[in-house]
């Protein structure tokens, strides 16, 4: 071979070693699920802002992926098909038997209590007066508005009900303002972000007993040191993450434990009221 003939194709070799060295590694791509506690939208307020900055710090692309409702959301993660997901103290549960995922990160503040609201006027004092009464959920398998709640009216307090899946918290709480059910299942958290006119419309009847909050999980998939970065970015102590981390009702961040947090509602013995593939 001719000394031009070398020259040239150690050229081409240069020029292609350094075109690869000069494409950007490509980032993983990643999916989250958001459980549905509030309509789209406010869910892609809450939550872009966090999944930017996990994206930057961790070198991660995250695509938020909603869901319509909480059975279409259940659905996903128990197919597996979210890289991270952000459920129910419940959902936990099914996740991790389903899939293997592991839970990351959890609100340090308060206990996740259920709450059942009445109109702030309604004379219904005591629970036994809504026997036989409509009381709207958002889902079956809300864990702390509706499943452990359902659980703890049948079982405890012998309310016989007719139970209304209307979706949302929102649409729960809407549904007893309208006077469409006597009551409605929902969560501390969800009543204390409702617009004051909806809020100032209804009382608190009853508060389920605390369970661990709602915690950001991974699939087993998922790098350990990928997991291992969003853990520590998402609770590390700033004043722009703890902004970040509030308006995702994690005010105190810290790191979650399966058998520490979730594992002790495995003994509750909620399967009976677990509605798999609800309308």
């Amino acid at each position: 071979m001719s000394a031009w003939r070398l020259l040239s194709s150690a050229c081409l070799l240069l020029a292609v070693s350094h075109s690869a060295l000069a494409q950007p590694a490509v980032q993983p791509s990643l999916t989250l699920g958001v459980v549905p506690q509030f309509p789209a939208v406010e869910t892609q307020r809450r939550w872009l802002p966090v999944t930017e900055s996990i994206g930057r710090a961790c070198s991660v692309q995250i695509r938020l992926e909603i869901s319509t409702d909480i059975p279409e959301f259940e659905g996903k993660f128990l197919d597996g098909k979210f890289d991270l997901t952000y459920v129910n103290p419940y959902h936990a549960v099914m996740a991790h038997k389903a899939q293997g995922y592991v839970p990351l990160v959890r609100d340090g503040e308060k206990p996740l209590k259920g709450v059942l609201v009445v109109q702030k006027d309604s004379p219904i004092k005591r629970l036994s007066e809504l026997s036989g009464s409509t009381i709207a959920f958002p889902a079956p398998n809300a864990f702390g508005a509706s499943l452990y709640m359902r659980a703890l009216l049948e079982r405890e307090h012998q309310v016989r009900f007719i139970p209304d899946y209307v979706k949302t918290h929102g649409n729960a709480y809407r549904h007893v303002v309208k006077g469409e059910a006597a009551a409605a299942g929902g969560v501390m958290a969800t009543f204390n972000a409702e617009r004051p006119e909806i809020r100032e419309q209804l009382r608190v009847l009853y508060e389920t007993p605390g369970a661990a909050p709602h915690p950001l999980m991974a699939h087993p998939r998922l790098d350990t040191p990928i997991r291992r970065c969003i853990t520590e970015h998402l609770t590390q102590a700033s004043p722009t993450m703890s902004t970040l981390m509030a308006a995702i009702q994690m005010s105190q961040p810290v790191r979650a434990d399966y058998a520490r947090d979730y594992q002790p509602l495995e003994k509750l013995a909620l399967e009976k009221y677990v509605v798999h593939g609800a309308p």
